[in-house]
């Protein structure tokens, strides 16, 4: 049977207490449903009693989130439920990479931060390698950031242009079917690019850079045959590019340019018997220099907690189809 402990925490401040509590508490009250330990409050001490090894646990994220919420962070139940994960898989001293910095500011002034450390590392590798892959489940923030680092990258005049791409293949649907020309085809797959780069510049922004050619979007195809130098290229949806398109959008990479390229491998939308070539990319390229490949989780997806919960039992549900068909 594991000894009783108590462990007293300091939060120095009341503003601090404030933030680990968490709104009606409900910070606190997670960590001891899932620690099972007992968390009350006297004065500016958090006091954490239980089993020893469950009080350490709690204590390592208490500590943490203070570190958060010194940096001004804003902790909620999702950001808790994460930085428990964290704890009990060994990483709690991670939480603290949390509060490194902010990745950009938004049209309206709001602060642009790495929610996870998925993403930390993600946004760190980006401004460190010429490519770079993320690869992860949908709500990890993969394109977002992306976007939001070519936005900067361009006000900072590291780039001269920034160039969107996706390949012009969804689930169920056929170009061909759909009215219009190709580029009216194509908008509606390019629709979340143009969401996240009106609220980083703005609208009125965003149309002068449009109409000037310092921002192009455009299908895959158009990229065929150019080279793309001092740009910040991103590939989106990247997973329902072939291994010929892969190859050819690679090659494009001109001086002075970095490229992106995003996706989820559990979302390939190629007819039969296509490969992909994300998949491919991200295995044949794994030991070049100058190449970041960072795989992100359902750890990192930043949407309603619930989403976590729905990658994950669709995860299962695939891992046991390969079991199945396996056995």
């Amino acid at each position: 049977m594991n000894n009783q402990s108590i462990r007293k925490i300091n939060a120095d401040n009341s503003d601090k207490l404030q933030r680990v509590l968490g709104t009606f508490d409900e910070n606190i009250n997670v960590l001891m449903q899932e620690f099972g330990v007992i968390i009350r409050v006297d004065g500016l001490n958090i006091v954490v009693s239980g089993t020893e090894d469950k009080v350490v646990q709690a204590a390592s994220v208490i500590e943490n989130l203070l570190v958060l919420a010194e940096s001004g962070e804003g902790i909620d139940k999702g950001r808790t439920q994460y930085c428990i994960e964290l704890a009990k898989e060994g990483k709690a001293s991670d939480i603290k990479k949390l509060s490194s910095g902010t990745v950009a500011i938004t049209s309206r002034g709001k602060p642009i931060k790495c929610k996870t450390v998925g993403q930390r590392k993600y946004v760190d590798e980006i401004g460190k390698k010429s490519v770079v892959f993320g690869i992860g489940p949908a709500g990890t923030g993969k394109t977002y950031l992306a976007v939001c680092l070519a936005v900067q990258a361009y006000k900072q005049k590291q780039v001269d242009k920034i160039i969107l791409t996706r390949p012009a293949v969804e689930a169920g649907e056929k170009l061909g079917f759909l009215p219009g020309d190709l580029q009216t085809k194509v908008d509606p797959y390019l629709r979340p690019l143009y969401d996240a780069l009106q609220e980083m510049l703005g609208l009125e922004t965003y149309t002068k850079l449009m109409e000037r050619g310092s921002i192009e979007i455009a299908p895959l195809a158009y990229m065929r045959g150019r080279t793309l130098s001092n740009a910040f290229i991103i590939l989106d949806e990247a997973q329902n590019s072939t291994r010929e398109q892969m190859k050819m959008f690679l090659t494009r990479l001109g001086d002075g340019s970095k490229m992106v390229i995003t996706g989820d491998v559990t979302q390939i939308d190629l007819p039969d018997g296509k490969k992909s070539g994300l998949e491919h990319a991200a295995h044949v390229l794994k030991e070049v220099e100058g190449i970041g490949i960072v795989h992100l989780s359902d750890k990192d997806v930043v949407r309603n907690p619930l989403v976590m919960s729905i990658v994950r039992a669709y995860e299962a549900d695939s891992n046991k189809h390969k079991t199945d068909n396996n056995a």
